[in-house]
């Protein structure tokens, strides 16, 4: 499953939100060396019940807005 979301790094509490067709994801890791990228994955897998190796982030590294693939 691929789904679009926008990140919040350096967020003060770290959660998900489903707004429309976008997830936002606020994650308290600053957007430095990869951080909130790892931060991310962490989020998503646990929101989707899923291993951190079935999340993939397929565009968008250096971007906040990211398209993921989830493995379900």
């Amino acid at each position: 499953m691929q789904i679009n979301i926008k990140v919040f790094p350096g967020a003060r509490k770290p959660r998900i939100v489903e707004e429309d067709m976008l997830l936002k994801v606020y994650v308290n890791a600053p957007a430095v060396d990869g951080k909130a990228n790892t931060a991310v994955v962490k989020a998503l897998a646990a929101h989707y019940k899923v291993r951190k190796s079935g999340i993939e982030i397929l565009k968008g590294h250096r971007s906040r807005e990211k398209m993921i693939e989830v493995a379900l």
